[in-house]
């Protein structure tokens, strides 16, 4: 069945909290990906964030981010006043309001850069605005929040009860009330439930709490080789902030499962998204060291990575540590069956980054400066995924294919059955080495996922600005935007057409695009109309699913760019403008989205 979705992470959707959160907003995004007749909501993966603030590098393979927790639901709950969460509302700093610029508020004649010019547009931040997300402004006041939360909550509090809220946007409140309800979590189930995690997790961020957030190779010899003795000092030792950690993901798990339970109702499915590895400073590998390939010390013998291709001249050095597969074939895999339970919990659809590696990983020396040095070993194939699918019967899991892609990658994707990813973006950039061909959607099988970029690529209109000349003839070319006609779905300056004047059967004369003399201004408007264009591609390829990222449907620039690999600095920080997924938006999606027979 032909299906579309949208990407947004979760830390991208607007609030006054300084990052996304399972908040009003959240529940409002639901509705606008349901009226724009959209099946999915496709998220990145939702643990902890650590170094770096990627949610690549987790400190648990299970475990919520807390930073998800929602104020405004824990006042509702009597777990905050309204005082205290006022203190988590965002105002540092100064935003560009050109970064998260819409189409929508674009007249006839002007483009994005007309009304937000480059450089321009500077004002301060305001609880109203919807900034990039500041990590080191949140390490810094979220927790002192959710303490309170907790303290309240322990006094008596009542986090028992799901999140409600006199305001909740589609269902009428007896409705919501009711369904919330049929979810009701409590703490004790919840610990019981997730037993075989939880426990050491909790420990494992005490610990760090404790040791001032060092990596646990920095802990005493005791507690880094976990002996038995000093593990039982320490839960005695530090049983409040244990239950602290635990209180967390109780809180992660409630609002989550709401959030999904709406979601679900207003027929969205959730696609999650997990990556193949867990960082070196992980509570999986400081409690099972066993699952890794590592020194006696704790220290990896190799970490991941991949080999240099048209991106990267010295590959990408990951650094995190390898799968001792032997060890995981010998327990039936039973600490992947562990974590895909988990997902499947949480996810209706899992989508499992860097799927090659499960065929043949890319090892390199612990020691390297960069993967040049690394090679090639094999992985656990077919095994792994049929011990999963007999423990876990019906769980769904899409194949991120992408990069060095051999015949043998291809095979276990074929046997496994999975969808995997086809990304538009690929097809015309010459820098990709897995074959541009297998990108162009006339080579497409309908058992893959079509997306026009990835969080790990520019945005359609970041990229038609940087790829090269001939390239951008190729694209021109492919989407018949190479002067014979336009895209209808354009107006003369670029500009989106609202959905009611977009007839299927209107063709704008080309001789139109002469209007705009500036060339700098009639780049950036056909610069528009190619990359709606893509996206016209991508929904009206085979690919039985399509999810286009909300940049490309609003159009935004590299600004908007969630991450650029082997960089630090800048990445996982994007939100979106409050107001920018608007009833006209909805209306174009929802348009296309008929058109191509997916709705």
């Amino acid at each position: 069945m032909r299906a579309s979705g949208l990407l947004l992470p979760i830390f991208s959707l607007p609030g006054k909290y300084g990052i996304g959160c399972f908040s009003d907003e959240a529940y409002r995004f639901v509705d606008f990906v349901k009226e724009a007749g959209q099946k999915y909501w496709q998220i990145l993966p939702v643990g902890p964030t650590g170094y770096g603030d990627s949610p690549y590098q987790s400190f648990s393979a299970f475990a919520g981010n807390p930073y998800f927790i929602s104020p405004d639901t824990l006042v509702r709950e009597g777990l905050l006043t309204e005082e205290e969460a006022a203190e988590a509302v965002y105002h540092k700093g100064t935003l560009q309001a050109s970064d998260t610029s819409d189409t929508s508020d674009i007249s006839d004649g002007e483009t994005a850069e007309d009304v937000h010019p480059a450089g321009t547009g500077r004002k301060e931040a305001s609880a109203s605005d919807d900034g990039p997300v500041d990590y080191a402004w949140l390490y810094r006041t979220r927790e002192p929040l959710l303490r309170k939360a907790y303290a309240r909550w322990k006094q008596g509090g009542s986090a028992d009860t799901p999140p409600g809220g006199e305001d909740r946007i589609s269902l009428a409140a007896s409705d919501r009330i009711s369904s919330a309800a049929s979810d009701r979590i409590s703490f004790a189930a919840f610990c019981e439930e997730n037993a075989a995690w939880l426990p050491d997790y909790a420990l494992f961020m005490a610990l760090k709490k404790e040791h001032g957030g060092a990596g646990f190779l920095e802990w005493e010899q005791a507690l880094r080789m976990r002996e038995p003795a000093a593990l039982e000092a320490a839960r005695h030792r530090l049983r409040d902030e244990i239950e602290f950690q635990t209180f967390l993901q109780y809180r992660f798990e409630v609002e989550w499962t709401a959030l999904k339970a709406y979601a679900n109702l207003q027929g969205i499915s959730i696609i999650g998204d997990i990556p193949i590895y867990v960082p070196a400073d992980s509570a999986e590998v400081w409690a099972y060291p066993e699952l890794f390939q590592l020194r006696e010390d704790g220290t990896c013998k190799a970490v991941a990575g991949v080999p240099p291709d048209g991106f990267s001249a010295i590959g990408q050095l990951w650094g995190n540590p390898l799968y001792d597969w032997d060890h995981h074939r010998q327990t039936g895999f039973a600490w992947w069956i562990s974590r895909m339970r988990r997902c499947s919990s949480l996810f209706d659809i899992v989508r499992i980054d860097h799927f090659r590696g499960f065929d043949q990983y890319y090892a390199i020396p612990a020691d390297s400066a960069d993967a040049r040095t690394g090679r090639w070993e094999n992985g656990p194939g077919l095994d792994l995924f049929r011990a999963i699918e007999k423990e876990i019967p019906g769980l769904t899991i899409t194949a991120e294919d992408l990069g060095y892609i051999t015949e043998s990658v291809r095979r276990l994707v074929r046997d496994t059955g999975y969808p995997n990813m086809k990304v538009l973006e690929f097809a015309f950039d010459s820098r990709d080495s897995s074959g541009r061909e297998s990108y162009l959607p006339y080579n497409y099988d309908k058992n893959c996922v079509v997306y026009t970029g990835t969080h790990d690529n520019e945005t359609l209109v970041g990229w038609l600005d940087h790829i090269l000349p001939q390239e951008r003839d190729e694209v021109r070319a492919f989407t018949g935007l190479d002067g014979a006609y336009k895209d209808p779905m354009f107006s003369d300056a670029g500009e989106v057409v609202p959905a009611h004047a977009c007839d299927a059967e209107e063709v704008v004369p080309a001789q139109a695009r002469d209007a705009l003399e500036d060339p700098v201004q009639a780049r950036a408007a056909e610069t528009k109309r190619l990359a709606r264009a893509m996206v016209r591609e991508a929904m009206a390829s085979v690919g039985n699913l399509c999810v286009i990222p909300m940049q490309d449907w609003l159009l935004l620039g590299d600004e908007a760019r969630i991450n650029t690999p082997s960089t630090t600095g800048g990445n996982w920080v994007w939100r979106m403008r409050q107001g920018a997924a608007s009833p006209a938006l909805a209306a174009q999606i929802r348009k296309m989205t008929k058109v191509y027979g997916r709705l």
